[in-house]
């Protein structure tokens, strides 16, 4: 499925949240990245029509959003970055109620799929436990369930990582990799490392615009040649930030190993390394805050 998105704008009152949102979506997983604040939450929260747009126009598969907003939630999956459960009921019966809201009336065709998500997010055995008693992550994995329920050929999820163990993060991330096989996944997060190794696709939020949009190895190309690391003491740490930007400074013996960008050779003795996504990221999010 494709969505396209078209200088799409959120306004709350004179404060302009989304300004002019330019982006394309295909099948597979598409990362947005950004810091909190960025905008990215607004921007799904329109998508999954919870908030009415101001301007622009958004094409999900054949239908438009401000005219079809019955049938895109037949097509959505959207977990939100917070949500509310019903602390009372178990996680089977939650995701049963769910179920049942986005059509499945078939008994046995909702027991099997609420059973196969318990699997999937791995909540089997606390299939019968009241939310209410599970923990931050458990509860997180109960919202994943649910975006996930009823096939949804668009999900959207918004911090999905947030309260997971890096065992669950893992899992979670090569789950959405595999549901990208054959539909649209857009995962927005403001950790580098959700979106390293499954979105190829992916674009940089900062205040409410689109800073970069593009692939990976486009994002890469932008910091090539310009990653060094260097060992530095406190004095020279200080300098260093007067001069070129320190994505890094870790402890390291009686000084730190920094990970500088910079056009040229920082420091003497500093050296030059392979470029990472949050090189990029860094590089992007400083140019973006500059302009």
């Amino acid at each position: 499925m494709q969505v396209v998105i078209q200088q799409l704008c959120k306004k709350y009152g004179s404060k302009q949240v989304l300004n002019g949102i330019n982006l394309t979506l295909s099948t597979g997983m598409f990362g947005l990245l950004g810091p909190n604040g960025a905008g990215k939450s607004t921007l799904m929260q329109v998508l999954a029509t919870a908030i009415p747009k101001t301007s622009g126009e958004v094409q999900i598969g054949h239908c438009k959003l401000g005219r079809d907003e019955r049938e895109i939630r037949g097509l959505l999956g959207y977990l939100p970055q917070e949500f509310g459960v019903y602390r009372k009921l178990t996680g089977a019966e939650y995701l049963d109620y769910v179920a049942s809201m986005k059509g499945i009336t078939n008994g046995k065709a909702r027991r099997e799929a609420v059973a196969d998500m318990l699997r999937k997010v791995n909540l089997e055995e606390k299939r019968h436990v009241r939310i209410g008693k599970y923990s931050g992550g458990m509860r997180q994995r109960i919202g994943i369930a649910q975006a996930l329920l009823g096939d949804p050929q668009f999900i959207i999820v918004d911090e999905p990582t947030a309260g997971l163990d890096p065992e669950e993060r893992m899992r979670f991330r090569d789950m959405l990799a595999e549901l990208g096989k054959d539909r649209t996944v857009l995962l927005s997060t403001h950790v580098v490392a959700d979106i390293d190794n499954n979105c190829q696709s992916m674009a940089i939020m900062s205040g409410g615009r689109i800073v970069f949009h593009g692939t990976q190895e486009q994002l890469l190309q932008r910091v090539q040649g310009q990653v060094w690391t260097v060992q530095v003491g406190d004095e020279k740490l200080a300098e260093l930030k007067e001069t070129a930007v320190i994505v890094t400074a870790r402890r390291s013996g009686a000084g730190y190993e920094a990970r500088v960008l910079a056009s040229s050779v920082p420091l003497p003795g500093a050296v030059q390394t392979t470029a990472g996504l949050e090189d990029g990221y860094i590089a992007v999010m400083r140019a973006g805050n500059s302009q």
